[in-house]
């Protein structure tokens, strides 16, 4: 098959639509099932470079959630602790700690679930039923992976009435060295980016503080992420798992502000208070995401207030107060946080501190990086400089 005929373009006015190899050779794909669309391509197909770089990065299996060409996070496939179990709604998944594809879904679709909703999943390995289960149950557009079990793509047909979108692509195709698109009917050409992100980028550690082993794997998730997200961009990424990903924003503090709160998000959803919820009967698993994200807001009223607490909890919960969330969140530290692009202002290192960041990666080369550094080294943070902007449009 060298080229595939879609519904419509990005809208449904836009038709003609189509993917082909320009070259008449065979696309590098076979669907399974379903009927997947323009939007759905771009994110297939990013998401796929994504988590075939990741593995090829660090040597582990991984898996990333991807909505409108950007992910909401890319994770590596290492157990899950009971806690996060919980707070990513996987703890009853049979079979969890033995299948690292799957622990590398349930990290990648727990972070954000608000932005995750509707995904497209990437996996870097074969989709194993374990995987299959937890995507089953979960509202998502379709899934690319090299290959999968028999069982897995049994479960994965059920999904939308046997109409899951199903993608199997090659994972030995190699793309052409240039790359051309389309805009305005004026054609762009250059160069893909096949810059490698390795341990090596992180030598140039430029703080009196060093970077750990775990913080440089941490980075190399956060750097790879940002490779593939919407610039500008900026990621949080913790123990393999980017925690919070800030994209498509125009100014970089904006970008670091918003990261930030999804990073404190996630170790919120994992306190005591929220993994104590009871939840009345029926409400459903889209439901509790949106109803833990108001818990969590300063609307929290909206969903405990007298006269509307029954309609989403068996039992009335205590408020969290903003002081409350403040002090735990103080608590943490370890977090990594990259950067698509330099920081022009050290801003961006005090906001990324207050999320429990002790280490950055980020180009350099900003008029005030002597500014930057001396920011980073009064916070006791390991900052390394790449020499190499990320980013992606």
């Amino acid at each position: 098959m060298n080229e595939f005929e879609l519904k419509y373009g990005c809208n449904p006015n836009q038709k003609p639509s189509r993917i082909f190899m320009e070259d008449g050779s065979d696309l590098p794909i076979e669907i399974l099932s379903g009927r997947p669309g323009y939007i759905n391509f771009l994110d297939a197909f990013n998401s796929w470079q994504l988590v075939r770089e990741l593995s090829e990065a660090t040597g582990e299996i991984s898996a990333t959630s991807f909505k409108h060409v950007s992910p909401t996070s890319a994770a590596l496939g290492r157990k899950l602790d009971d806690k996060l179990k919980k707070a990513c709604f996987v703890d009853d998944i049979e079979g969890l700690d033995d299948s690292p594809v799957a622990c590398a879904y349930a990290r990648a679709r727990g972070t954000d679930r608000m932005s995750s909703f509707g995904d497209w999943i990437a996996l870097s390995d074969t989709c194993d039923e374990v995987c299959a289960k937890i995507i089953a149950r979960e509202v998502s557009d379709g899934i690319i992976a090299p290959a999968y079990t028999k069982g897995a793509l049994d479960i994965l047909r059920t999904k939308r009435k046997g109409n899951y979108n199903i993608v199997k692509i090659d994972a030995g195709y190699v793309p052409a060295p240039v790359e051309r698109k389309q805009v305005f009917g004026i054609t762009f050409e250059q160069g893909r980016n096949n810059f490698r992100i390795d341990r090596e980028l992180l030598s140039n550690v430029v703080t009196k503080r060093a970077l750990t082993e775990a913080a440089a794997t941490d980075l190399i998730v956060a750097l790879i992420t940002l490779k593939y997200t919407q610039s500008n961009s900026v990621a949080y990424a913790v123990d393999g798992q980017a925690i919070g990903v800030g994209a498509g924003q125009q100014s970089r503090i904006h970008c670091t502000r918003l990261a930030g709160q999804k990073a404190d998000l996630w170790h919120l959803r994992q306190h005591d208070k929220v993994l104590g919820l009871q939840f009345a009967p029926g409400v459903g698993r889209p439901e509790k995401n949106n109803i833990i994200d108001i818990y969590l807001s300063e609307d929290s009223e909206d969903v405990i207030g007298d006269g509307v607490w029954r309609n989403y909890f068996a039992v009335r919960p205590e408020p969290f107060t903003a002081r409350e969330k403040k002090e735990y969140l103080a608590c943490l530290r370890g977090v990594s946080l990259a950067s698509d692009a330099f920081f022009p202002f050290d801003d961006n290192v005090v906001r990324a501190f207050k999320s429990g960041v002790e280490f950055i990666a980020e180009p350099g080369g900003s008029v005030r990086d002597d500014l930057v550094i001396e920011t980073c080294d009064r916070l006791n943070i390991a900052m390394a400089f790449t020499g190499m902007r990320l980013f992606h449009h």
